[in-house]
């Protein structure tokens, strides 16, 4: 199965192991909640969407490589204990809390979880010493003497033999406790996730031309030569910020993140043409409504994948201003409930004083950056949350710091200041919002001049339909053009498939 159909069903066993009867006890007892086997190749996004799962169910998340690991820190370490049996006193021996078991309850410390997921990776990679600690831990739930705590679901993960010599199998007894699940690379399943993480358009139009790109590991006298949806996901990271600090990538550095000597050097060479498209048909004037004719008449003459890469960075530009205008929303809409809590805490107050604002809104700031730490130590925060979360900190340590220096004379004068800091946070809001109206409106000028009822302009408006921050602000903001082509593009496609299903009933008919 692909990453997306684990990922719901992973969920989904989360859901049934956590959930309780009318007694409030566990549904399904610790002893048949079986622990769930990921067997795929590595850097396919195992982790990544252990993660997700974990925000999603809003439960923790404690993961170790157990490769990492020896038996005293898996198992803990043996002591001695006296016991009285029958009358003879006997030395027996015990162990300590193994570090795995110990971090859970750290993790229920830390962030106030009592459930969650103890994800364990290459678990079939051990060493001869620990193979029987991790046998017992999946038929078991146990390291040791210790027993993982209830409420914690179990999935590990494995490689298969041809990703690793040191892969073990698993014997009958451990595979009839276990609910394996054996992954395949598939990129139609990553690039859903890709569009929301933010993967660098580079990388979706390479992808999009060279599928067969994606994932691939091959052994010959050179050595293994590979490529995983990790090496893509942290270069797109490396090639964002190279971008924000004026970097240039180059087949060397690709070749440090996609071992594979023919794929690094193809896509650094896609990735120079990619950036000098950007720069040749001035994909921001084109946002800005400027197309130049020289621009209309280059793209006569263009090969498809150098229309395709320019449609691309028309689409990162403009996901660039859906995400932005989406985050200032988000901002502004936190930032009114508050100040609308701290006027009714204001309201509340038998006698109010000039100081009393800024002791509300610092106590405001102390119970929001109380929140993101647990948030974050939880693992409940994805980079889009925590950016939210701090930019509201900001937006109120900024007001509180008016505030502080305007020495108002009453506590109206002082709401008034903060209204009028909102004001201005809700007009940059605003203007975020007309930005991206008016790219869309000038991204969809340009298409249609350049690209009239062509597979580019199809290949515009789906990735607008698929793409999340696409999708939210036309939602939010609309877009009459968008809602004209989507439709017909809805018509076409039942229109096609209609006439697919007639010709399978001619076929089965004998061509009657």
């Amino acid at each position: 199965m692909n990453i997306k159909r684990a990922k719901e069903e992973i969920k989904r066993a989360v859901q049934a192991y956590l959930a309780k009867d009318e007694l409030g006890q566990y549904a399904i007892p610790a002893i048949r909640q079986r622990p769930i086997l990921l067997m795929g190749p590595p850097g396919i996004g195992k982790t990544q969407i252990m993660e997700q799962i974990a925000r999603e169910c809003k439960i923790a998340l404690v993961a170790y490589t157990i490769t990492h690991h020896t038996r005293q820190s898996a198992v803990g370490l043996p002591y001695i204990r006296q016991k009285n049996y029958g009358g003879r006193d006997v030395s027996v021996t015990e162990y300590t809390m193994s570090e795995i078991i110990a971090s859970i309850y750290e993790k229920i410390q830390a962030t106030g979880l009592k459930e969650g997921i103890l994800f364990i990776d290459e678990i079939n990679c051990v060493s001869e010493t620990l193979a029987p600690t991790m046998l017992q831990f999946l038929q078991c739930k146990t390291f040791g003497n210790q027993a993982v705590p209830a409420g914690w679901v179990i999935v590990a993960a494995g490689n298969p033999p041809e990703y690793n010599k040191s892969v073990r199998e698993f014997d009958l007894v451990t595979l009839d406790r276990v609910r394996r699940m054996d992954l395949e690379p598939d990129l139609p399943a990553w690039k859903e996730y890709a569009r929301a993480a933010g993967i660098h358009g580079a990388i979706l139009s390479y992808l999009e031309l060279h599928p067969q790109h994606f994932y691939q590991v091959n052994a010959d006298i050179d050595g293994t030569q590979f490529v995983t949806a990790r090496g893509w996901e942290d270069l797109s990271n490396l090639l964002d910020t190279y971008e924000k600090i004026s970097l240039q990538a180059d087949e060397e550095l690709v070749r440090q993140y996609l071992p594979h000597k023919q794929i690094a050097a193809e896509f650094a060479a896609y990735l120079d043409l990619y950036y000098k498209y950007r720069d040749d048909y001035g994909v921001e004037k084109i946002l800005a409504g400027q197309a130049g004719p020289e621009v209309f008449a280059r793209l006569l003459n263009a090969p498809f994948d150098e229309r395709l890469a320019l449609v691309g960075l028309l689409l990162a530009g403009l996901n660039t201003r859906f995400a932005a205008s989406l985050q200032a929303d988000r901002t502004a809409d936190t930032c009114y409930s508050l100040l609308r809590t701290l006027r009714q805490d204001l309201n509340a107050l038998p006698d109010p004083t000039p100081d009393d604002p800024a002791q509300l809104l610092n106590a405001q700031i102390e119970q929001q950056e109380a929140e993101t730490a647990r948030l974050k130590a939880a693992g409940q925060l994805d980079k889009a949350g925590l950016t939210d979360r701090l930019l509201v900190e900001s937006a109120l340590r900024r007001w509180l710091g008016d505030l502080n220096h305007a020495h108002a004379v009453g506590t109206q004068e002082a709401f008034d200041l903060l209204r009028e800091n909102f004001r201005a946070l809700a007009n940059r809001r605003d203007e975020a919002q007309q930005t991206a109206s008016a790219a869309l409106e000038s991204g969809f000028d340009f298409m249609e001049q350049a690209f009239p009822d062509s597979q580019e302009l199809v290949i515009f408006v789906t990735e607008l339909t698929v793409a999340p921050a696409a999708r939210a602000f036309i939602t939010e903001n609309g877009c009459e053009r968008y809602y004209k082509y989507n439709k017909d593009l809805l018509l076409d496609n039942r229109a096609a498939a209609l006439q697919r299903e007639l010709a399978a009933e001619q076929a089965r008919h004998g061509g009657v």
